[in-house]
């Protein structure tokens, strides 16, 4: 179920600004966290990897093959996605929501069989909101909303999932288990899958197998948490508003600096 997904010197101009400059990356099964400061090209990052954005040099292949010559439906079977800010229509209800991520495999006309209604079952379950299936979408919260776009990108069941701000509007609990699920996702035994999410949220990002750190645009540090040039790279890409330590169970933390830097 895996997916490998690489990029060969990727880059991107929005405008005057180089939002990305000569990215070269590999992922494999596990939990990657974009992480960088505003402008550091994360969302940008992701969007490329969707196949949402054209690089304007370089190239993005999935399993060996360029990722632009896919067929968009093949692409959307095997890559879900999450935008920083989700788009569905509050008339909806949660279930119907979580549906939605059935689509690449049924499209516009199927219809769905219990191997579907099963996997909208399970997202449903592993994001929490099983039991207001029938609200609808407008008479939810924005951390209740969260939680159901979520729920619509795990129904995909897709070896790659790409997630953009997966923890905007979540209170503390909920983004704990959101981490926790990451973590199960993409190290499960017998479906491993390929996990990117970009995160500001540091305590949940330093949770992940690897950080991928951007700043303006270009690699500043890749590897796990408790490398310390990684967390060198983190404190100074945040100009050193934040410390990063490792706790004795050998876990790396954040603290934000208030003192005189």
């Amino acid at each position: 179920m895996s997916a490998g997904l690489r990029t060969r010197g990727v880059a991107v101009r929005l405008g005057t600004t180089a939002a990305l400059a000569g990215i070269d990356v590999e992922f494999a099964p596990g939990w990657t966290a974009v992480v960088g400061p505003n402008g550091a090209g994360k969302s940008t990052l992701l969007r490329v990897l969707a196949g949402l954005l054209r690089p304007d040099t370089g190239v993005v292949e999935l399993d060996g093959r360029p990722l632009h010559r896919i067929p968009a439906l093949e692409r959307a079977q095997r890559i879900g996605w999450l935008a920083q800010q989700g788009d569905v229509t509050g008339e909806l209800t949660v279930a119907e929501t979580v549906a939605l991520g059935r689509l690449p495999h049924l499209g516009l006309l199927g219809t769905p069989d219990s191997g579907d209604e099963m996997a909208v079952a399970r997202a449903m379950a592993l994001t929490e909101c099983a039991s207001w299936a029938q609200r609808r979408l407008l008479e939810l919260s924005g951390g209740e909303r969260q939680r159901v776009l979520v729920a619509r990108v795990l129904a995909t069941e897709t070896p790659l999932l790409l997630l953009d701000e997966p923890t905007t509007h979540l209170d503390a609990p909920h983004q704990v288990a959101l981490g926790r699920l990451f973590a199960r996702l993409a190290r499960g035994a017998t479906a491993a899958r390929t996990l990117l999410t970009v995160l500001h949220d540091l305590p949940i990002a330093l949770q992940a197998d690897r950080l991928l750190v951007l700043d303006r645009g270009r690699v500043a540090a890749d590897g796990p948490a408790v490398d310390p040039s990684v967390q060198r790279a983190l404190e100074a890409v945040f100009d050193r508003a934040i410390r990063i330590d490792v706790d004795r169970d050998g876990r790396a933390r954040v603290e934000l600096r208030f003192d005189d830097r």
